[in-house]
């Protein structure tokens, strides 16, 4: 054990002169986590396998000139509409809205500068409870949508190995918001020689939303039961990730959907995954208060991009859990809202707490 640290410094200076600043936070257990005001972003996350090795196990850049330069949503807070909004266009209160149509004819993660491409403003250091917050005032119009949004993110990591998020946002008009965190995960350490389609998932739905050839849900909840999408047992990703047993896995390469934990917000967060690493023994379990769960293969990566330990990541070197509500909402109407209106408190919490298997066995020959 060692004594909780809390260090601020300077992650980089972006093209304008201002700087990103980082805030590391190091538990009593030597975990720890670095966050940086670019996107509000976790940049890394340092946790022990089960030999006590530690590796960091979320994907990112060294500078901040890679995160400026290729936009990959590593560990960033995406808004202010996470996910796909069908032809770049919805409706709100009789009046219709166009945002950047980034990805193909829709609409992905915020637009062409969505909320991770923001350098966020760090507003409270608690150095006792080992948390930042920082926030961000998104104004009326920006990326087409309406309303002046303010927006918190405040990351607090914990004694037990465990990081959280929690989202709030406000406006003063009405708008629509859907927040998450992007980060991608290997268990096994961000530059490990092997990818994360080994790992273990397990999926606490019975339901996901399955999508069209562009990705968009079709309105449709369709029972996990007898398909690649039950995760409700653990199940090694790989198993059917690159079937062509299933023509929702050919729409996306693989698995890029939203499964149902439940159809409304909780009011604390629950359980949604569960994931873990053969190989290293680490495990990772994600909670939120969120009804959906976006699970997201990394099919994508194609070698173009390095990452902190200098690996350049390949398709499904890593994988995206998002806790959010469904894609494509407000063209939904059997959705549940994403509408804020003023006078309301939008939140998301979100959780992932680390550990080892209890059946890992630290003999392994690695």
């Amino acid at each position: 054990m060692t004594q909780p640290g809390f260090q601020r410094d300077i992650f980089g200076t972006l093209a304008s002169g201002e700087a990103v600043h980082a805030v590391t936070l190091t538990n009593a257990a030597c975990m720890s986590v670095r966050i940086i005001s670019y996107g509000a972003s976790i940049q890394s996350v340092c946790v022990p396998d089960a030999n006590g090795h530690f590796a960091d196990v979320t994907t990112g850049y060294a500078d901040i000139a890679e995160y400026v330069a290729q936009r990959q949503y590593f560990g960033a807070t995406v808004g202010r509409v996470a996910n796909r909004i069908a032809g770049a266009r919805f409706e709100l209160d009789g009046e219709v809205y166009s945002v950047p149509a980034n990805d193909g004819m829709h609409s992905l993660h915020g637009g062409d500068v969505g909320f991770d491409k923001m350098n966020w403003t760090i507003t409270d250091c608690d150095e006792e409870a080992l948390s930042v917050t920082l926030s961000y005032i998104s104004p009326d119009g920006d990326q087409g949508y309406p309303g002046k949004l303010t927006v918190t993110a405040t990351y607090q990591l914990h004694p037990d190995n465990a990081l959280s998020v929690h989202y709030e946002a406000v406006t003063d008009a009405p708008t629509c918001v859907n927040l998450t965190n992007h980060a991608y995960w290997h268990l096994g350490g961000e530059g490990a020689a092997y990818d994360a389609m080994d790992h273990v998932l397990t999926i606490a739905a019975e339901q996901f939303l399955p999508v069209d050839a562009t990705l968009i849900p079709k309105g449709e909840r369709r029972s996990v039961v007898a398909t690649p999408f039950d995760f409700r047992e653990p199940m090694p990703i790989s198993k059917y990730v690159r079937s062509n047993t299933d023509i929702q896995l050919t729409h996306g390469g693989g698995y890029d959907h939203a499964w149902i934990i439940d159809e409304e917000i909780a009011s604390k967060p629950r359980l949604m995954a569960h994931l873990e690493d053969p190989v290293s023994g680490r495990t990772m379990t994600l909670l939120s208060n969120q009804p959906g769960l976006q699970f997201y293969s990394g099919n994508f990566f194609d070698g173009t991009t390095a990452g902190k330990a200098g690996k350049s990541y390949r398709a499904r070197d890593a994988i995206a859990l998002e806790p959010q509500m469904f894609p494509d909402a407000l063209n939904q109407p059997s959705f549940a809202s994403i509408v804020l209106r003023p006078g309301q408190i939008y939140s998301n919490m979100i959780m992932w707490r680390f550990g080892v298997s209890p059946l890992f066995s630290p003999n392994i020959n690695r």
